[in-house]
């Protein structure tokens, strides 16, 4: 599947991370989502009905990136990619994560986990 949906730079303030200061003090996050699925039905209707809107997808990334507490980031990208797979009709998702900037000695602009998870049919 060569379609997608594409939200970028999803951003929002957390409180993962394996430290109690991350836990405590909270971070920086920022998400990438790629959403796979023909989108030939909604370019040839020009309808809604016809895709996955946008705006619930966003709403749902910022809900468990800001409600959820996790230790690891990589728990954090397996959440939304489960939770995107289970409430939309994407075929396929993809998930980026990145900690900005990560709690480490020197200059690092963000750590990332990226995972890609597809519905078992």
């Amino acid at each position: 599947m060569s379609d997608k949906i594409v939200l970028h730079g999803i951003q929002f303030f957390g409180y993962h991370g394996v430290s109690p200061e991350e836990r405590q003090v909270g971070g920086r996050y920022a998400v990438d989502v790629e959403l796979e699925l023909d989108l030939r039905p909604a370019g040839q209707s020009d309808n809604l009905a016809d895709t996955i809107s946008y705006s619930p997808i966003h709403k749902l990334v910022l809900r468990i990136g800001q409600e959820q507490r996790f230790y690891l980031i990589e728990a954090l990208a397996e959440a939304i990619a489960q939770a995107i797979l289970q409430q939309s009709r994407a075929d396929a998702v993809f998930v980026r994560v990145k900690k900005q900037p990560p709690p480490m000695a020197g200059i690092l602009d963000y750590t990332a986990v990226e995972v890609r998870r597809q519905r078992h049919v």
